[in-house]
């Protein structure tokens, strides 16, 4: 970058106005290479959306030469540095698999991965995004283990990773809070599965619980047996995980009448 810009000189501070004033001199000069170091100036100015107006006006005079790749990834890094997350992931995206052989082609792909990050949603929104910045974040990390950038992407992996988790449970919870027990008790134990680790453990095997009691008792009588017996496997996990929990003696006395349904049911099977 250094070598690109050593040719120019210093820029002194552009007001808004002024440095749409350069992007319109420039345009109308005609003069592809004078609308180049003019974006270039307007770059290192931090005017990322002068610079890139200019760098698009160029962009189709450039392309095939080698210029094309330095124009493209400073365009990119434009909408980058603007926050304009969408666009920035879309050009990067095409940059690096058009200029694998770059320069700038770990600072294109670390900026990719950012993008994803920075567009992933809260956990109460699909998380497909949220997906795809893991994948890139940890293609990048493959790719560049050595990377100073490596420890901040970690923690932006758990983050990520952190937010999966609590939609998973948030998903799940869904289903409880609508009396859809079943469905319940089908997503607690996927997402359980799928992240031990999660902070939401006991919440989870806690409404687990409680959905397999509340399935039972309003199950017709031929289903009800075996869905007290689940819900009692259910509540012994948790009671073996969290003794001490505050749902234990709601727990307790769910268990009780369940085992009183069984009982009963037992005792009608002898006679």
């Amino acid at each position: 970058m250094k070598r690109i810009f050593c040719y120019i000189l210093a820029v002194a501070t552009l007001t808004v106005g002024a440095a749409c004033s350069v992007v319109n001199n420039a345009i109308k000069s005609g003069d592809p290479q004078f609308a180049y170091q003019q974006a270039l100036e307007l770059y290192e100015g931090e005017k990322w959306d002068q610079a890139s107006t200019l760098f698009e006006a160029c962009r189709h005079i450039y392309m095939g030469t080698p210029r094309e790749d330095t124009l493209t990834f400073y365009n990119a890094r434009c909408k980058f540095m603007n926050h304009d997350w969408e666009e920035a992931a879309s050009q990067l995206d095409t940059y690096r698999r058009k200029f694998g052989r770059s320069p700038f082609i770990e600072d294109a792909e670390g900026m990719y991965a950012l993008c994803h990050y920075y567009m992933s949603p809260s956990p109460e929104h699909d998380q497909t995004v949220t997906t795809q910045a893991i994948i890139a974040i940890t293609e990048f990390m493959s790719r560049y283990p050595e990377s100073e950038d490596n420890d901040e992407f970690t923690e932006m992996l758990n983050n990520l990773t952190g937010r999966l988790m609590e939609k998973s449970y948030l998903n799940a919870y869904t289903y409880y809070k609508i009396g859809r027990y079943k469905a319940a008790i089908t997503a607690f134990k996927n997402a359980m599965k799928r992240y031990p680790e999660s902070p939401r453990t006991e919440d989870m095997m806690y409404y687990l619980t409680v959905s397999s009691y509340r399935l039972a008792d309003n199950s017709i009588e031929s289903k009800q047996e075996d869905r007290y017996l689940a819900m009692l496997d259910a509540y012994y996990s948790f009671i073996a995980e969290y003794p001490e929990s505050k749902h234990v003696k709601e727990l307790d006395r769910m268990a009780k009448s369940a085992k009183t349904f069984l009982d009963k049911r037992q005792n009608t099977a002898k006679e």
